[in-house]
């Protein structure tokens, strides 16, 4: 059964969020793009919060896969359509010609889109296991999950 409202999604008896509001915070905005890679149909969408790691090159890391390139550059292409809706910085893009891994930085946020062989040959996740591990729940909120869950289920 779907039932829907201006805000929510009622799929199967779970309550989905579907309005996105403009980010106002580092979270907010990987968050913001997390939810974005979902409605785009990306794949394995993880959030790495860097903040405690002080080398880090952003507070916060999206990562999520995509079949094809066609795919990474939409989701690519609708980030920056709703930057430009909510009059939001624009990111500064690399990988975009090639559509196998697009970097989209917002200097404090990097979101990472990758075809899944590509993602299953770098395995980020593994390189910043000191981070806290995000996924977005049905209401669209960032919440934490374990490490190993994610590497076991993921790789």
């Amino acid at each position: 059964m779907i039932a829907k409202s201006n805000e929510f999604l009622l799929i199967n008896e779970r309550l989905v969020l579907t309005k996105i509001g403009k980010p106002r915070s580092a979270k907010g905005l990987a968050t913001f793009c997390a939810r974005i890679a979902g409605e785009k149909l990306a794949s394995k969408i993880i959030i790495l919060d860097l903040t405690s790691i002080e080398t880090a090159p952003a507070d916060y890391f999206v990562v999520c896969d995509c079949t094809v390139d066609v795919q990474v550059k939409a989701l690519s292409d609708e980030i920056m359509r709703r930057c430009t809706k909510f009059s939001l910085q624009k990111p500064k893009i690399e990988g975009y010609d090639t559509g196998d891994w697009v970097l989209l930085d917002f200097f404090d946020v990097v979101l990472h889109i990758m075809r899944k062989e590509i993602r299953d040959f770098y395995k980020i996740e593994k390189l910043w296991g000191d981070a806290k591990f995000l996924q977005i729940d049905n209401l669209g909120a960032a919440r934490s999950v374990k490490h190993d869950e994610i590497l076991e289920n993921y790789f």
